[in-house]
């Protein structure tokens, strides 16, 4: 019996609640794969043994990449040791790292943000700022965490796409203006990489994977969040679950 809507795998969080491990993922991040990529969406936790890749493969149509209150740890790309009090999430790391270079290479499509644009960098062997805001010239990209949610979610500055790219495809314009709530960001732009945004001072807010067999793009903002107000965000989600469909379409073949 064929599925009437594709399956996106949505590698959790691991978070502390009182004693004990829970594994979590934001519901904007569900609600989006549900209505804005016409999608299933199927939370992956992040286990101390993880998932096997190919079992997981089997199962999924596609993957997303959330954002997250943690960072990727400088460790897996030879970054100095982070400050007291930045949250780590190794279990997730170890889960989504072998796992990018994997579905990029079988053709699963893929949409990675924020955390998850970051580890799509790492994945190709790049390197991240862990404090932009500290980088001389460019801009404090960090959110104002006293503020209400519609304020840190606002777009607050442009950024420039790539002429031909596949984000300036999906705008039908040069350039879009996007939200701002991070403090890691691309240092060394990972091999295989292609930049597909960036903002005004200089940082890389878009890439894509360029020779993937399938969709594969990642980007720094939340296009999440309330996408259906966005033009830009719903042609995005409406572009991944349409390689979602792609795929099921050839695999049946």
């Amino acid at each position: 019996m064929t599925r009437a809507k594709p399956i996106v795998g949505i590698p959790c969080d691991l978070r502390m609640i009182g004693a004990h491990p829970f594994h979590a993922v934001g519901e904007k991040y569900i609600v989006a794969v549900r209505d804005g990529a016409g999608a299933l969406p199927l939370l992956l936790p992040v286990l101390e043994d993880p998932i096997d890749i190919d079992e997981l493969i089997e199962t999924v149509d596609g993957v997303l990449l959330t954002g997250s209150p943690s960072n990727v740890a400088p460790k897996v790309y030879g970054g100095p040791a982070p400050r007291p009090g930045v949250l780590q999430d190794e279990r997730r790391d170890a889960t989504t790292l072998p796992l990018i270079k994997q579905i990029v290479e079988r053709g699963v499509p893929l949409l990675a943000l924020c955390r998850g644009f970051q580890e799509l960098n790492v994945a190709f062997g790049g390197t991240l700022h862990q404090h932009v805001e500290e980088i001389a010239g460019r801009f404090d990209h960090r959110e104002d965490k006293n503020q209400p949610l519609d304020a840190q979610y606002a777009p607050v500055h442009n950024v420039l796409l790539t002429p031909g790219g596949r984000l300036e495809m999906l705008a039908g314009t040069a350039t879009i203006k996007v939200n701002s709530l991070h403090s890691q960001g691309i240092d060394r732009l990972g091999q295989g990489l292609a930049v597909e945004a960036v903002a005004p001072d200089g940082q890389i807010e878009g890439v894509r994977v360029r020779d993937a067999r399938a969709f594969a793009l990642g980007v720094q903002w939340h296009p999440e969040w309330r996408f259906w107000e966005s033009d830009f965000s719903k042609a995005l989600f409406a572009a991944f679950g349409a390689a979602m469909n792609a795929r099921r379409e050839q695999s049946v073949r």
